[in-house]
């Protein structure tokens, strides 16, 4: 069985001091649900393995396991759960459907529920894009919407190659795991079928791959990648497409410089290049705006949406320029592309996050949260680079005693992360990793987090930060 013990700590708080000075730490022994599990799923489980819980209840921030002990979810779905588990808008919009008897899979077929949900959508994007959108409804993950983009680019522009990102990450089936920074998933597979990626480098400013950092670094990226579109001895073939994360969430959350995101709009738009926004993980209020890209005052031509716009349950679109409609019927389907569920989940979500200005409350909440992850970072010089917006939060993990860069940053952590994220869970906190090497911790808890429940999250934080420091 599971067992659960306590502590005393009565060292001073470096976070959130709310907190009592003894602490519960759980101890984690295999539960026979977890060893069912190892025995019979797959070896390409990953969750479980840093994680290894076996829950039962869940609500707004909480969840429960099999053993009744109480965790605080700062991970909600990779981001999925917009207003938390089991929100009481997202239970009575099922109950409804349930009620009214509605048909709960349609194919494209269409009902008052989904075009409701395509008016809310649409009340949310910037005007200037959604007055010329189309949507098209795809299988219920961002792999498939991702999919979806790369056959509606290369159909319109009649041009095979798609320019991606460093550090990108944009699901895990074939055309989208082709355009992945991280090379672990792809060794195995050798060539990616129907390959044509061209790899960017990303404005990653804590470690500029051009070696510069701060504005001149930027400034080199843009020029890099406007020489690349118009040098006609450059190499690559004109793309018919550009994609990117406004903020890079699997890979370390990374926010792109605001005025890379408009130079790479500029040269795009110049160049005739669609530029495809993934927000999959950073759309619908996570980054204090409805949708990251806003923070830059850019158009993108494609925009990828999935996670949070389900309102907890399965759902994946893409939202694009009519002018880029030129695919044939047909040319995109997927038996559950019509998920009325998920569909009046994601409506009322969304009225939800319009109405309790859920953007202005992720940029506050998320603002206290740094503040108390910089006031660590002044004690803990393990604590390398604090960076995101709104709820969508990252702290890059180093070693101060390793050689450092050329910008002077010393070099990842990796072991430190996973220790850190071990001790996080032995005092009830659940966050994951990203980035470089593993040694990223990421914070997204649920939009609806008070003050006081990150005040909490950042003292569990800071004393499992000093436990992994002392092992």
């Amino acid at each position: 069985m599971q067992v659960a013990t306590r502590e005393v700590d009565e060292r001073p708080q470096q976070a959130g001091a709310a907190a009592a000075p003894t602490e519960t730490l759980y101890r984690f022994e295999e539960s026979p649900l977890l060893a069912r599990q190892a025995q019979q799923e797959s070896n390409a489980r990953s969750y479980p393995r840093r994680i290894p819980l076996a829950l039962k209840r869940a609500r707004g921030l909480e969840v429960e396991d099999v053993e009744g002990r109480v965790f605080l979810d700062c991970l909600a779905g990779a981001g999925t759960l917009a207003l938390g588990h089991n929100h009481p808008v997202v239970i009575d919009a099922i109950r409804q459907v349930l009620d009214d008897e509605l048909p709960l899979h349609t194919l494209d077929l269409t009902t008052p529920v989904k075009d409701r949900f395509v008016q809310d959508l649409f009340g949310l994007l910037p005007e200037a894009f959604a007055r010329q959108a189309k949507v098209q409804f795809c299988g219920p993950t961002g792999t498939d919407a991702v999919e979806a983009a790369l056959k509606l680019v290369r159909t319109a522009s009649g041009r095979s190659t798609v320019l991606a990102f460093q550090g990108g990450y944009h699901g895990m089936s074939q055309g989208a795991l082709g355009l992945m920074g991280n090379l672990g998933p792809k060794k195995a597979l050798g060539a990616l079928l129907g390959n044509g990626v061209q790899f960017l480098p990303f404005p990653y400013d804590y470690r500029c791959p051009f070696g510069l950092g701060g504005a001149t670094g930027v400034q080199a990226n843009l020029h890099y990648l406007e020489n690349l579109l118009n040098d006609p001895e450059g190499g690559v073939q004109p793309p018919a497409a550009v994609i990117v994360e406004a903020v890079q969430g699997e890979g370390g959350v990374i926010p792109a410089d605001l005025d890379w995101l408009r130079g790479l709009r500029r040269i795009t738009e110049a160049a005739g290049v669609a530029l495809i926004v993934d927000e999959i993980q950073s759309g619908f209020a996570r980054t204090g705006r409805m949708f990251a890209f806003e923070h830059a005052g850019i158009v993108p031509d494609v925009v990828v949406l999935s996670k949070a716009i389900g309102g907890s349950l399965p759902l994946a679109v893409m939202v694009y320029r009519e002018h880029l409609d030129t695919w044939q019927p047909g040319a995109h389907a997927g038996t559950f592309r019509g998920n009325q569920m998920a569909m009046a989940t994601g409506s009322a979500v969304m009225r939800y996050l319009v109405e309790h200005d859920i953007p202005a409350h992720a940029a506050a909440i998320g603002e206290r949260l740094a503040g108390h992850l910089r006031a660590l970072q002044r004690d803990y010089p393990q604590l390398g680079d604090i960076r995101g917006c709104g709820l969508m939060l990252g702290v890059e993990l180093v070693d101060p005693a390793g050689r450092a860069d050329a910008l002077g940053h010393p070099p990842a952590d990796g072991r430190l992360a996973s220790r850190v994220q071990q001790e996080c869970l032995r005092r009830g906190l659940i966050l994951e990793l990203g980035g470089r090497h593993g040694s990223v911790v990421r914070f997204l808890p649920p939009l609806v987090i008070s003050a006081e429940q990150v005040d909490e999250v950042a003292t569990r934080f800071a004393r499992a930060l000093r436990a992994a420091l002392e092992a």
